[in-house]
């Protein structure tokens, strides 16, 4: 494609609008947005035609974790960066808990180089925050780093902050925002010797959401909302999953307002405690997927505001990984690929409105983590876009999973919609199951 063209007739959904429109590109970046007419045209600019599509944002998707270094044999940067295209994601945050855990700039900036020479998406990495990395926080640079991912009470590697006073220096010191896993490992330990006692070593998947408890959950949260009230900080409550914790929240700030923001993924909004009877292990996910009760009431703080984004915490493993004991099947599962058009179902289905879904997947990861120039389809904004045909159905095989594992928990379920074009930095790097590989994303940038 050249370095100019135009996107015409879409059905373009943007800050809350939808419109019949044009839009036109320069290089990386959007020339201009025109509604319901077409500009005239030389014959050397390059006419995308988009009747019956859908225009959006790409999806910013704010909790991956792509496995490279160290756990290539699960997914790497490029496997699972072309299913993230794939699923319409242009721009993505990836999670420290790789091999080494990512807990000083130096490994940083390793990840970087990776991406830079990887990565379809664009990309920014988190730090992790450990009992004893508060000098390497403080010196991250809150322009080119997404935030520092802090594990309460969720043992990972070295990622494990246990030590009151070393969270308080991390919640009072860290110049970029904090995005916090809740999960308090005290009573969860108390919670799976109680299985133990009853189970033996053969405890059911079943009970995953009574180890990993609301209890659990609500009680870390509430100790991360108290500390960042505490020194004002700039905090953000990842992978919310039960009811009880949409108490701590408030939707009485705009989001730029607000200190203390969440999300949510769709596999929480999607499934409930009896699908693990179906599904077994590879719905074991942490925080666990709970009631049908939880899964209403994220749906609702969706919609009222009090959870401000969907990210997929993506995280694939093999399934001879996923297929063994409880204690021993490791959490997580791939989603990058699924998410937008799993959350298209919910409008077909009348349960989330067409600007919403924009809104929580585009427009506001950028405006919570104050991502420069993306998420919006904006003149001067990169050209981040995205063309779904609505009506175009498929289902979820093993023949177009794109993962490097193979498998999704969505195998068998057909979405209504489809991702046709995938652009990046004004670079087409999707088109209906192809892709262009020889352009890489950015590195993103932020406004603090």
């Amino acid at each position: 494609m050249g370095s100019r063209f135009h996107i015409i007739n879409a059905r373009i959904v943007n800050e809350g609008r939808i419109f019949s429109g044009s839009v036109a590109v320069e290089n990386d970046r959007i020339l201009a947005v025109y509604e319901d007419s077409i500009p005239t045209l030389d014959e050397s600019i390059e006419e995308i035609d988009a009747a019956g599509k859908l225009l959006v944002p790409g999806v910013i998707d704010c909790h991956v974790h792509f496995r490279e270094p160290g756990l290539t044999h699960k997914a790497d940067l490029s496997t699972e960066s072309r299913a993230a295209v794939a699923g319409g994601v242009t721009s993505y945050f990836e999670m420290p808990n790789t091999l080494p855990n990512t807990i000083t700039l130096e490994l940083l900036e390793e990840k970087f180089r990776l991406a830079e020479v990887k990565s379809l998406p664009n990309f920014s990495f988190f730090l992790g925050a450990s009992n004893d990395n508060i000098v390497e926080i403080v010196n991250a640079d809150p322009k080119t780093v997404c935030g520092v991912k802090v594990f309460f009470g969720a043992s990972t590697g070295n990622m494990l902050v246990d030590n009151i006073s070393n969270l308080e220096d991390i919640f009072r010191l860290s110049p970029i925002p904090i995005a916090a896993h809740c999960e308090d490992e005290s009573l969860i330990r108390l919670n799976s010797q109680a299985m133990r006692d009853e189970f033996g070593d053969e405890i059911p998947v079943e009970m995953h959401p009574v180890i990993r408890s609301a209890e659990a959950c609500y009680r870390s949260t509430k100790l991360a909302v108290n500390l960042a009230q505490k020194y004002n900080t700039r905090l953000h409550i990842t992978h919310l999953s039960s009811a009880r914790e949409l108490d701590l929240l408030d939707n009485l700030q705009s989001l730029a307002q607000k200190q203390i923001t969440a999300e949510v993924c769709p596999h929480y909004l999607w499934f409930y405690d009896e699908d693990y009877i179906r599904l077994g292990t590879r719905l074991k996910v942490n925080p666990s997927i709970k009631s049908v009760e939880d899964r209403s009431a994220l749906l609702q703080g969706l919609i009222n505001g009090k959870i401000d984004i969907i990210s997929t915490d993506h995280a694939p493993h093999l399934l001879t990984e996923k297929a063994q004991s409880y204690f021993k099947s490791p959490s997580g599962t791939p989603l990058v690929q699924h998410s937008l058009p799993a959350m298209m179902e919910f409008v077909h289905r009348g349960k989330l409105s067409l600007d919403m879904l924009v809104e929580k997947m585009c427009h506001a990861p950028a405006v919570c983590y104050g991502i420069e120039n993306r998420g919006f389809i904006r003149p001067d904004y990169f050209a981040d876009l995205v063309l779904i045909d609505p009506d175009r159905s498929w289902t979820v095989s093993g023949e177009n999973i794109l993962y490097k594992c193979g498998w999704s928990v969505f195998e068998g379920v057909t979405f209504h919609s489809t991702i046709t074009h995938t652009f990046v930095n004004g670079n087409l790097v999707y088109q209906d199951g192809r892709f262009s590989d020889t352009i890489k994303g950015k590195r993103i940038t932020f406004n603090r």
